[in-house]
């Protein structure tokens, strides 16, 4: 599977793996750029459009993991993590910052492909679905836009973030502690709870009994749009 317009940048201290998996992404068909540390790839971001990320956590400096939390607050870029870290706790705190998959070293370059390659597949699905619809509401999933009857309706950051990531999983119960990982929301999984509870106001007829955002008992929540 070729990706030729697929741009990656890979973050990396160490300069022989970097310089490997440079050669290797590009034999496979992609556009490649490189940085030492977090520094370097703040200036790569800026000037250059990246469809994916390939993180080193274990860097001089800002951390992967620091890096990943801090580009989650600016947009949805897809982020794959390589890590030495074997722990669990480790893994999943990489899943909770934003990243979107890991890879622990030492690995298999083919599964570095097919790992990028099933990332830049499910991002491509959620950008298929544009909008929702709500009732007399509709949610513009790309731009955090939610409007009743044409009009606007005010959404906070969090709020917005929120129904942006149940959207993109219509019809799939997700955890607490998977929104909080996912979205802009700050604090302990209760803060879900009451950011639930403010978006039922907005797009529910009757908050107290949900329609479109509904709870699932001992798992979380779950969003059913009409389409």
């Amino acid at each position: 599977m070729k990706e030729a317009c697929t741009h990656i940048l890979v973050v990396d201290d160490d300069t022989r793996l970097r310089d490997l998996l440079r050669k290797y992404l590009e034999e496979n068909g992609f556009r490649v750029t490189t940085a030492h540390d977090a520094a370097e790839a703040r200036v790569k971001l800026q000037s250059f459009a990246f469809d994916l990320i390939v993180l080193d956590v274990m860097m001089p400096g800002e951390s992967g993991l620091d890096l990943t939390d801090a580009l989650r607050r600016e947009g949805n870029i897809p982020i794959l993590l390589l890590t030495a870290m074997g722990e669990a706790n480790d893994r999943i705190k990489g899943l909770e910052v934003g990243a979107d998959d890991y890879l622990p070293k030492p690995f298999e370059p083919r599964e570095l492909v097919l790992r990028i390659q099933t990332i830049l597949r499910r991002a491509q699905e959620e950008e298929a679905v544009e909008a929702i619809h709500l009732g007399d509401c509709s949610f513009d999933i790309a731009r955090e836009e939610l409007r009743r009857e044409g009009e606007i309706v005010r959404l906070t950051s969090a709020e917005a973030s929120l129904l942006a990531t149940l959207a993109k999983n219509a019809g799939q119960s997700l955890s607490r502690e998977r929104l909080v990982a996912e979205s802009r929301i700050r604090g302990s999984v209760r803060t879900v709870d009451v950011q639930v509870t403010r978006l039922r106001r907005k797009i529910e007829l009757d908050p107290k009994l949900p329609r479109y955002l509904q709870t699932v008992r001992g798992q979380g929540y779950v969003l059913r749009p009409d389409r």
